[in-house]
């Protein structure tokens, strides 16, 4: 699981316990891993860092080290905090117990979606058990379904759950009526296991419609005191003019005040930003002064703006981030909250 794996990563010297510079790293993948831009690269996500750091080693350096429970027990927490911090993305805790997931393959939600996954994962060369490994990837928490692409779900939930449908058939080529009604069997029983073995996802979702875009636009003394930013930090050419190759960078620079996620974060909302810049002929290599650069770079904000408006990018990510845990454990006593479906 992510909490365990990633301590006993770092753990270098196995003693059992965390100093505060072995936190760094843990702190760093774990903004990654929900989709935080990189420390050093935003203001705001840099000081939910340190607030994150700070509950780790109980804001005081915790000189003996965080022990493996408390790293797992902290570990939500500092996602919950992470979340208010942000002001966006907002993060939720779920407790995938396998309900949501036995409901969903009893509801007339199940045929529906059993087809498009198999529209997208059949064919006549894939075996049973590659559509079927391939199908439960694609389900998400709004469906009952933690991660199947974590390890740990993947060798404790799905693979044993596997092993109980005919062995014959899981090496044959997929038919729909048999993907179907093996799916159906094979969802039934990581539900089973679930119920006996829940475990805790970090899931956090966004919208890209242009909404972060428009209302940059829209504030004149905002956006000119951004631009002013940008272009000073932009290395100029002679005669005080910058290439328009600049203006990738500069508009990564802008993405956190445009409510845009960092460049290589979401790969269709980068797919926008570098036809708007492939129309503004962003990398022919001329050289312009201050006024065309930040003329430049609204014309680009604008074409995302349109473009994102028209139509909108969902994107959600989902990580585990603790092993099964006793029901004597607080973070499992309290209610958990629900995402909403999305179907």
């Amino acid at each position: 699981m992510f909490a365990d794996t990633k301590f006993t990563q770092l753990d270098a010297d196995g003693d059992g316990r965390l100093s505060a510079r072995e936190l760094e790293p843990a702190v760093a993948d774990i903004g990654a891993a929900l989709g935080l831009p990189a420390q050093g690269s935003s203001p705001n996500a840099d000081h939910i860092y340190s607030e994150a750091m700070s509950e780790l080693t109980h804001g005081h350096g915790n000189q003996e080290g965080v022990t493996r429970a408390e790293f797992q027990e902290v570990l939500s927490d500092i996602l919950l905090g992470m979340a208010a911090g942000l002001k966006k993305d907002p993060i939720v805790i779920l407790r995938i117990d396998g309900e949501d997931l036995r409901d969903f393959v009893s509801s007339p939600r199940y045929d529906p979606a059993a087809a498009a996954i198999f529209s997208q994962v059949g064919s006549e060369d894939a075996t049973l058990r590659e559509c079927l490994i391939a199908a439960v990837q694609q389900l998400r928490v709004d469906h009952g379904m933690p991660p199947a692409t974590d390890p740990w779900i993947a060798d404790n939930i799905v693979e044993p759950a596997l092993k109980k449908l005919p062995t014959d058939q899981l090496e044959q080529p997929a038919s729909r009526d048999v993907f179907f009604e093996q799916l159906k069997k094979l969802l039934g029983d990581v539900a089973e296991r679930l119920q006996e073995q829940p475990v805790i996802v970090a899931h956090t979702e966004n919208t890209f419609d242009g909404s972060g875009v428009r209302r940059l636009l829209s504030n004149k003394f905002e956006l000119d005191k951004l631009l002013d930013s940008v272009w000073r930090n932009v290395p100029k050419e002679h005669e005080k003019k910058a290439s328009k190759e600049q203006l990738r960078v500069a508009l990564d620079k802008m993405a956190d005040a445009a409510s845009l996620p960092p460049h290589g974060a979401v790969n269709q909302v980068d797919a926008v930003v570098n036809e708007a810049l492939k129309k503004a002929n962003a990398d022919d290599g001329k050289e312009v002064d201050e006024a065309e650069f930040k003329k430049l770079l609204t014309e680009v904000l604008g074409a995302v703006m349109l473009q994102l408006n028209r139509q909108p990018i969902f994107f959600s990510t989902s990580t585990v981030v603790h092993e099964p845990l006793s029901t004597s454990s607080n973070l499992l006593s309290s209610p958990a909250v629900a995402a909403p479906p999305s179907e």
